[in-house]
C-alpha cells in the first residue's frame, strides 16, 4: 500500500454504509459520514472526495460490500478487503458496539497495517457468475436431499395419509433435479466459452480423485490460481496446513490443523481425497505404508489432501496435465 494522505475505514451494513476519515499525518482528526448502500449514493460521495488521493478499507462481507468495491474500481480507488476477524482481534478490549465505533476501528487498522495491506480487486464476470452457479447448485443438491428425505417417513404411513404430501414431495423432486440439470448445464456453457477456465479444468481432472465439480471450486476459489502462491498458501487458506499449539514447558498440544478454515472447499478436497486413495495407486500405497507404520489414519488423509492440492498447483504452474509416474516405476 501507497503512503495515502486520506485513509477511510468503511463498516458495512445491508442498507448503509458508515464511513471514518482519517489523515494520515493527523490521525486524531477524525470525520464521520453515513451514506446509503446503493450506486448513486456511493458514487456522489466518492466524487466529492475525489480530489485527495485516498484509500479504502473494508471488512469482507460478502455480497453487501460489492456495490461498493464496482464504485472504487469504476474511480481508480485502491481499496483492500479484510477479514473481520483481523479486524475485530487488532481493537483489543472493548466495551459496546456501534457502526461509527465499528468504522473507526477499521481506519486505525488501516492505518496501522497500511505496510501490510494490498490491493483488492473483483475477479472477473466470468468467474463471479462461474462461483455463483456453483453456489445455487450447491442450494438445489441440500433441496433434493432434504426432500427426499421425506420418502423413508412415507413408507411407515398408511397410503390414505401420504397420498396428497407424497405428490407433492415428488413433484418438487422432480422440479429441482431438472433445475439442476439446467444449472449444470449453463455451468458447462460457461465453462466453455472461457479459454482459461476450460484449459485449467482439464488440467486439474487429469489428477486422479479431482473431478469436475472439484475443479470448478478450485478455480472458483483461487480465481484461476492467481490468489495463491503457492500450494501451501491454499491448504492454509483450506484448514490443511498443521499448525503446532505449545509454549513454555506447560503448554504442550498436539499438532494440529486450525479450524479458520473454508470449509467448503476443505469438504470437497477431503472428499477428492477419499476418493484418490481408493483409485490412484501411489495414493493408496502411501496411505497404506503409513498407517502401516502406526500413523493417525485421519493424519495420513490430511497429508494425501495436502498432496492434492500439491498436484493442483503443479499441473497449472507447469501447464501440462498429471503424469503417473508409478506406472513407470521398475
Amino acid at each position: 500500500m501507497k503512503n495515502y494522505p486520506l485513509i477511510y475505514g468503511v463498516d458495512i451494513s445491508k442498507n448503509t454504509l458508515d464511513i471514518c476519515e482519517l489523515h494520515t499525518d493527523r490521525p486524531e482528526n477524525k470525520k464521520h459520514f453515513q451514506i446509503g448502500n446503493d450506486l448513486k449514493s456511493i458514487r456522489k460521495f466518492i466524487k466529492t472526495r475525489k480530489a485527495e488521493a485516498s484509500f479504502f478499507c473494508m471488512e469482507d462481507t460478502g455480497v453487501y460490500g460489492l456495490r461498493l468495491c464496482s464504485c472504487l474500481e469504476e474511480a481508480a480507488i485502491e481499496y483492500a478487503v479484510v477479514p473481520a476477524i483481523h479486524i475485530a482481534r487488532s481493537k483489543g478490549l472493548r466495551r459496546g458496539k456501534s457502526d461509527k465505533a465499528d468504522a473507526r476501528d477499521i481506519a486505525v487498522y488501516a492505518l496501522a497495517h497500511r505496510s501490510g495491506l494490498s490491493a483488492h480487486h473483483l475477479p472477473e464476470r466470468d468467474l463471479q457468475e462461474l462461483k455463483l452457479l456453483a453456489s445455487e447448485r450447491d442450494k438445489l443438491l441440500k433441496g433434493i436431499k432434504l426432500f427426499s428425505a421425506s420418502e423413508e417417513s412415507f413408507a411407515y404411513l398408511p397410503k390414505s395419509v401420504t397420498f396428497g404430501a407424497k405428490g407433492q414431495n415428488h413433484g418438487t423432486v422432480r422440479y429441482l433435479q431438472k433445475q439442476l440439470v439446467a444449472i449444470e448445464k449453463k455451468i458447462e456453457e460457461l465453462m466453455a466459452q472461457n479459454q482459461t477456465m476450460r484449459h485449467q479444468r482439464q488440467l486439474l481432472e487429469s489428477i486422479p480423485g479431482i473431478g469436475k465439480q472439484t475443479a470448478v471450486l478450485l478455480i472458483c476459489y483461487t480465481r484461476c490460481f492467481s490468489s495463491f502462491d503457492n500450494w501451501r498458501q491454499l491448504a492454509c487458506y483450506a484448514g490443511l496446513a498443521p499448525f503446532e499449539y505449545q509454549s513454555g514447558s506447560s503448554v504442550r498440544g498436539r499438532t494440529k490443523v486450525s479450524h479458520f478454515a473454508q470449509k467448503k472447499l476443505k469438504s470437497v478436497v477431503h472428499m477428492a481425497a477419499l476418493t484418490a486413495k481408493k483409485h490412484d495407486p501411489d495414493l493408496r500405497l502411501y496411505y497404506e505404508r503409513k498407517v502401516g507404520e502406526g500413523k493417525n489414519k485421519m493424519l495420513v488423509l490430511n497429508a494425501v489432501r495436502c498432496k492434492l492440492i500439491a498436484r493442483a498447483f503443479a499441473v497449472i504452474k507447469r501447464d501440462s496435465a498429471y503424469i503417473n509416474t508409478q506406472k513407470y516405476a521398475a
